[in-house]
């Protein structure tokens, strides 16, 4: 957490023209062993903050993960969605989030929670971001804030997504599709055949994948008169950069149709790392399509 990111980092996603940062963040790094907030991680937070602001890049705060609930079932957190104590836990901290950073709403957006798993979780769901958002707005009134469905943020689920709360929320999906391509040989993924590769022109995708992807989530947002944004997409490091750039070509296209606003997933290592040596000789190409 104090070395894997440096203040180079930031720079260089400045260089490339790109706007915004999103930084995931647990609550264990932000909550001490006795629930308090006397913990290192919000200084990590303020120093990451402080680079965005230095190289004019703004930032996505991402509870990547709560008391309860992680999209990771390695992480063995569980009970989120059926424990009032939880809830509240989670409610409590997002008021400490706002308290020291509802400030910088002009360069600040806040995301709530980081991919929600089951569609049985859709209707107490509903419930938690509307009283979150609540709270929230009784403390930083103006940040806008990310909601995101079932089904790990799926396009198609934010139609089940309720109206939102104001004007400053918006709906908040991830894209791998397909996964057989973006996620080749992942050994995470346990439906999958590892040893099987697909090359970009065998798998399909043409911008009508993903026109048809994204159908559900405009239809949505168009009804309420909200915007999108895809927090993660991403091809993993086993195709190879010149392959994978045509999948974010094609993305992209329709993003960019739709004025869908995104972030790659990763900047650094984590298996999709953009940053990588792997990259530099296409990365000039990359950057002209995201």
């Amino acid at each position: 957490l104090n070395h894997f990111i440096k203040e180079e980092d930031f720079a260089v996603i400045a260089s490339w023209g790109l706007d915004h940062v999103r930084i995931p963040v647990d609550f264990n790094v932000l909550e001490d062993d006795k629930g308090g907030y006397d913990a290192p991680g919000w200084e990590r937070i303020d120093w990451a903050l402080d680079l965005c602001a230095k190289h004019g890049l703004k930032t996505v705060f991402d509870l990547h993960k709560t008391a309860g609930f992680s999209f990771d079932p390695g992480h063995h957190e569980s009970g989120f969605f059926e424990s009032e104590k939880y809830q509240e836990r989670f409610y409590r901290l997002w008021e400490e989030i706002a308290r020291r950073y509802g400030k910088f709403h002009d360069r600040l957006v806040f995301e709530l929670l980081n991919e929600v798993t089951d569609a049985s979780f859709i209707d107490t769901w509903n419930r938690i971001v509307a009283e979150c958002i609540r709270r929230i707005r009784v403390i930083a009134p103006d940040t806008y804030i990310l909601v995101g469905s079932y089904h790990n943020n799926s396009a198609p689920a934010v139609k089940d997504l309720d109206a939102p709360a104001d004007d400053h929320v918006i709906y908040n999906f991830h894209c791998y599709d397909p996964i057989e391509y973006t996620h080749q040989g992942a050994p995470w993924v346990d439906f999958l055949d590892k040893s099987v590769r697909i090359p970009f022109d065998e798998s399909g995708v043409t911008e009508e994948t993903f026109e048809k992807l994204f159908a559900p989530a405009l239809a949505k947002a168009k009804e309420h008169g909200a915007s999108l944004y895809c927090g993660e997409y991403g091809v993993i490091d086993v195709v190879a950069p010149e392959d994978a750039v045509k999948w974010f070509r094609v993305i992209n296209a329709v993003f960019e149709k739709h004025g869908i606003a995104r972030a790659v997933w990763s900047y650094k290592q984590m298996d999709f790392g953009i940053s990588d040596p792997r990259w530099d000789a296409v990365r000039d190409e990359l950057l002209k399509v995201l």
